[in-house]
C-alpha cells in the first residue's frame, strides 16, 4: 500500500513565511537604527581607515634623520667632514651646535636630541700625528629601537670622512676611533623603555573611558536632569566629576611604577615630587578630554567608541610603540597635539635621566595648554547642552 502525500498545512506555510518577513523587518530596522546613529557609523568607517593610514604612512621601525647635536670644540675641515659623513648615513640630522658640556647634556636630558657627537679640541692635529684620538657619540638609549640602527651605522663613517681629507681611497689604518656611549639604558633593556611608557598609556585609556562613561551614564539614567536642577554651575559639575578620578589615576600610576621598580628594576633617578606634579597635570588633561567626549555623544556605547578613536592615534603617534623621531613630519605634528606624547617624554626623562623641570618645561607647558583647551571646550559644550 503506497503512502499518500498530504499537503502542507496552511498554518505551517504562514509560519515559515512569517519567520522570513519578521527577520526582514528586523534587518531593515537595524539598518535604519545604524543610519540614525551617525557616531557609530562614523567609527565603523574611520577606525579601519585610520589604522591603515597610520600603519602605512606614519609608522617606521627603522627611523632616519634623528635629531642630533654636536659639541664642537674645534672648527676644522676634518671635523666638518666627519659631521657631513654622519649626516650622509641618513640616520643623523644635526640641529644644534654647542660649545659647552652642560648644554650638550641638557639637550640629551630634555629629549630635544637623541644623539650628541663630541669632537674634542686638537682632534685634527692628533689624527695627523697618528695619535688615534677618540670621537665620542652619546646616544639617548631610552628608546633602544631608535638608537640601535644609528649606532650600527657608525663603522662606515671613518672611511667616508677621511677619503677626501687625508688619504686617497681608504686609509691604511683607522686614524681615530669612534666610541659610542648609550646613555640612560646602556644594556638596551626593553623594560626600561616600556614600563615608564605604560604609566602614560594606561592612564590615558582609563581616564578617558572613566570620565566619558561617568557623564553619559548620568544622562542615560536621567540623573543628570536632577543634578542640573540644583544650584550648581557647569564648571563645578566638571570639577566634581574629575577630582575623584585624579586620585584613581594616582593609585594606578603608583602601582605601575612600584611594580616596574620592584620586579623589572626600572630606576627612578629624578624627583618624585616633580613626577607626581606633572602626572597630576597629565591625568587632569585626559580627564578634561574624556569630559569633552561625553558632551559630544549620546550614550555609553558612543562614548566608548570615541574614546578608542582618540586612544588609537595616541599609542601609535606618541612614541610609545614606535620611535617618534622616525615618523614623517605631519605625523610628528599630530603627535605633538596628543598629551601622551609629552607625558612619555616627561616620565622617561625623570625616571631614567634624572631630568629637572628646566629640562621639561616645554612638555609641561604643552600639557598645560592642552588641559586648558580641553577644559574650555568641555565647559562650553556642557553649557550649550543645557541651553
Amino acid at each position: 500500500m503506497s503512502a499518500v502525500d498530504h499537503p502542507e498545512p496552511q498554518h505551517a506555510i504562514r509560519e515559515r513565511f512569517g519567520f522570513w518577513r519578521r527577520s526582514y523587518a528586523m534587518l531593515i530596522k537595524e539598518f535604519i537604527q545604524l543610519k540614525r546613529d551617525r557616531v557609530s557609523f562614523a567609527m565603523i568607517v574611520m577606525l579601519p581607515v585610520m589604522q591603515l593610514l597610520l600603519f602605512g604612512y606614519a609608522i617606521n621601525t627603522t627611523p632616519h634623520n634623528l635629531p642630533s647635536a654636536v659639541l664642537l670644540q674645534e672648527d676644522s675641515d676634518l671635523a666638518r667632514s666627519i659631521l657631513k659623513a654622519l649626516e650622509n648615513t641618513a640616520y643623523f640630522r644635526f640641529l644644534y651646535e654647542v660649545h659647552d658640556v652642560e648644554d650638550f647634556d641638557n639637550l640629551l636630558k630634555s629629549g630635544k636630541v637623541l644623539f650628541g657627537v663630541e669632537i674634542p679640541r686638537g682632534f685634527e692635529r692628533a689624527v695627523r700625528r697618528s695619535d688615534k684620538p677618540a670621537l665620542l657619540v652619546a646616544a639617548d638609549a631610552t628608546d633602544p629601537v631608535a638608537a640601535s640602527a644609528a649606532i650600527g651605522s657608525l663603522g662606515m663613517v671613518v672611511q667616508t670622512a677621511l677619503k677626501h681629507d687625508l688619504y686617497i681611497g681608504d686609509p691604511p689604518e683607522m686614524p681615530f676611533e669612534i666610541r659610542a656611549h648609550a646613555r640612560y639604558n646602556p644594556a638596551a633593556a626593553s623594560s626600561l623603555n616600556i614600563v615608564p611608557g605604560l604609566v602614560g598609556t594606561i592612564l590615558t585609556m582609563t581616564m578617558l573611558i572613566f570620565t566619558a562613561l561617568s557623564v553619559t551614564r548620568e544622562v542615560e539614567r536621567g540623573t543628570m536632569e536632577s543634578l542640573l536642577s540644583m544650584p550648581i554651575k557647569p564648571v563645578e559639575v566638571m570639577f566634581g566629576k574629575i577630582i575623584p578620578y585624579v586620585l584613581v589615576g594616582f593609585v594606578q600610576a603608583f602601582l605601575i611604577i612600584g611594580i616596574g621598580v620592584g620586579l623589572f628594576g626600572v630606576p627612578v633617578l629624578g624627583n618624585l615630587f616633580l613626577l607626581a606634579l606633572l602626572s597630576t597635570l597629565f591625568i587632569t588633561t585626559n580627564l578634561a578630554i574624556g569630559y569633552t567626549i561625553s558632551t559630544l555623544v549620546q550614550n555609553q556605547l558612543q562614548a566608548m567608541q570615541m574614546s578608542m578613536m582618540f586612544f588609537l592615534p595616541s599609542i601609535l603617534l606618541s612614541g610609545f610603540m614606535f620611535p617618534f623621531a622616525g615618523m614623517p613630519a605631519w605625523a610628528q605634528y599630530v603627535g605633538e597635539c596628543l598629551p601622551l606624547t609629552h607625558y612619555l617624554r616627561i616620565v622617561r626623562a625623570i625616571m631614567l635621566k634624572g631630568a629637572s623641570m628646566q629640562n621639561l618645561r616645554f612638555d609641561a607647558l604643552a600639557l598645560a595648554v592642552l588641559m586648558l583647551l580641553a577644559m574650555t571646550i568641555a565647559v562650553t559644550r556642557f553649557r550649550r547642552t543645557l541651553d
